[in-house]
């Protein structure tokens, strides 16, 4: 399962807005991530060719089984990290913007040690 760091934050916003919305289109995604509708459009036409979405007829956007494995792995690893880097005393927008590069390139081995080292610090809060 090895795909693009572009398809992945897609992926994962489209988690992230169906948490918070219920339902996802191309414009929320557009309006979330502050790109184009055609630059959206041709990555959820990339999305569902690969099988990583399904779009029905109203447009509204679900993510397959693959879709989620994905979108679940990075938003995780966004969280965790973003929140580990906090109780280090890292400023929350640097903090996030930093999980936000880190996400897609670290190993699991890696995320696993920062995961567990988090969890520790984090039941001492």
């Amino acid at each position: 399962m090895n795909i693009r760091e572009s398809a992945e934050n897609y992926l994962e916003t489209i988690l992230i807005l169906q948490e918070r919305k219920g339902s996802v289109r191309s414009i929320d995604i557009a309006n979330e991530l502050n790109f184009s509708k055609p630059s959206v459009s041709v990555a959820m036409k990339n999305l569902r060719e690969n099988g990583y979405i399904q779009v029905d007829d109203s447009g509204i956007i679900t993510l397959t089984d693959a879709g989620f494995e994905i979108a679940d792995r990075m938003y995780e690893r966004h969280r965790t990290i973003s929140e580990y880097f906090m109780l280090l005393g890292v400023k929350p927008e640097i903090a996030v913007k930093d999980a936000c590069r880190i996400e897609h390139i670290i190993s699991d081995e890696s995320f696993q040690a920062i995961k567990a080292q988090h969890d520790r610090l984090a039941e001492k809060q």
